[in-house]
């Protein structure tokens, strides 16, 4: 093709010619990867049109198109209609600037230190640490899942240590899940607004999400049947209590309509639960035990150090769940796993839940003073809230937002990111567990406050 001298032309990102190998777009979907992850492409930063990208490597407009395409289903850009692309901020980084105060990463506010110290100095007197070095069962030791069934029976899961199993963190259950019961094509219905690893973990196991509208309650059953009738639906992933981003919690009869639902059209349930937070009702495992993946971390709940999540599934999924578990490679700490089983059975967990919920209490009165028109009663221990946005801030795209609050020191998540399809609503997810004290969370919230005016 007809190559134009862009040498001396300005272009936001001029990738380096000689580094370009075969496959072309695959070499520069990773050059543009990197530079993203190095932060040499700051978040919000427009790329060059794909046609003059083209003609500045002297490579095919297809290549660039290709490559481009690679880096949205990472998330590590996106589109928006007659602008063009924009680099994201990476999903879970928190802000490169040491001064901001953290409200967009939730991390479940912190343990008391005594607590997990305690928990370390049992694991250590009892004298087995020596064997948690070895490599050992990819879903954990017997007494390890032994304690997160345990654990899972404070949230009305019923399950035994066979059909329990445990992962470095909600994640690698959702990674698990998606390649162990699903097929390439296979379409899982979601909230219109979801958590955003599930989106891109979706993305790369190219499986379909079928966005089902909701009100204050949640989902609507009959949005989720209509669907069902319509198109071939082989799952669906749900956060019935606190939902991220939205913080709505189902009611009972809204869980109890979506179970029969579920039921009727046999669909693989992956049941994301933060009940130990918000909860209007039973989880959708005890009325589903035969159509649900149920995932009970302790990162958000417990301490977000140590990455462990204990999930539970029926007996149809567990050869398939653990067989990929084990190809995956993805086995937590053992010394991790036996340092939160030691919180379980030692009290030391319930503890911290109780410490940490009087944390939660304390963070949404806060929020609920500064926002009175956002207060909730369901909302008293929730570790994020959501805030929608002033209509001046609305006509923004979410980089923009959170490039503008992160200059006035505060670090923020849009809408955008947890948008399945389109961002309709533009609204902030604001954390309340990641600020380093209760009043640097307070005037986090009050610049927020006077920016979203």
């Amino acid at each position: 093709m007809a190559h134009n001298s862009f040498d001396n032309y300005f272009l936001s990102w001029k990738p380096d010619k000689k580094l370009l190998t075969r496959p072309l777009y695959l070499a520069l979907a990773n050059l543009l990867e990197a530079d993203i992850a190095s932060g040499k492409l700051a978040p919000g930063t427009q790329l060059p049109p794909q046609r003059e990208l083209a003609d500045y490597l002297g490579i095919n407009f297809t290549t660039v198109t290709r490559a481009y395409t690679l880096c949205r289903e990472k998330q590590l850009i996106s589109g928006v209609t007659g602008r063009g692309s924009f680099v994201n901020m990476i999903p879970g980084q928190s802000s490169q600037e040491p001064e901001a105060i953290e409200l967009g990463t939730v991390s479940g506010f912190a343990p008391p230190s005594q607590e997990i110290t305690g928990a370390m100095q049992s694991v250590i007197s009892k004298g087995y640490l020596d064997k948690l070095y070895s490599y050992s069962a990819p879903a954990g030791l017997l007494h390890q899942r032994a304690a997160g069934a345990q654990f899972m029976a404070q949230t009305g899961v019923v399950t035994d240590p066979e059909h329990t199993a445990i992962f470095s963190g909600a994640q690698s259950v959702i990674s698990t899940a998606l390649l162990a019961l699903f097929k390439i094509g296979d379409r899982i219905a979601v909230d219109e607004y979801t958590y955003y690893n599930f989106i891109g973990a979706a993305k790369l196991a190219h499986i379909i999400l079928e966005p089902v509208k909701g009100d204050r309650d949640g989902m609507i059953p009959q949005e989720l049947e209509k669907l069902c009738s319509q198109r071939k639906i082989s799952g669906i992933f749900l956060m019935p209590s606190c939902a991220n981003p939205t913080t709505i919690s189902l009611t009972e009869q809204r869980r109890k309509d979506i179970a029969c639902i579920i039921k009727k059209h046999d669909l693989i349930l992956i049941e994301d639960d933060h009940s130990y937070y918000a909860s209007r009702g039973n989880p959708l495992f005890s009325y589903l035990p035969d159509n649900t993946v149920y995932i009970c971390g302790s990162s958000m709940s417990l301490c977000s150090g140590l990455r462990i999540t204990f999930a539970a599934f029926a007996d149809k999924f567990q050869s398939s769940m653990l067989g990929t578990l084990q190809h995956l490679s993805i086995k937590t700490s053992s010394i991790d796993a036996e340092l939160v089983t030691e919180l379980i059975n030692s009290g030391r967990a319930e503890r911290i839940l109780k410490n940490k919920k009087r944390m939660a209490e304390k963070a949404n009165a806060i929020f609920d003073e500064i926002f009175p028109e956002y207060a909730s009663p369901h909302l008293t221990c929730a570790p994020f809230r959501a805030l929608p946005l002033c209509e001046r801030l609305r006509k923004s795209d979410g980089n923009t937002v959170e490039k503008l609050f992160l200059s006035h020191g505060v670090n923020v998540f849009h809408s955008s990111r947890f948008a399945v399809r389109n961002d309709t609503e533009s609204f902030l997810r604001l954390s309340l567990s990641s600020a380093k004290s209760l009043e640097e969370l307070e005037n986090g919230l009050k610049i927020v406050r006077d920016i979203n005016k």
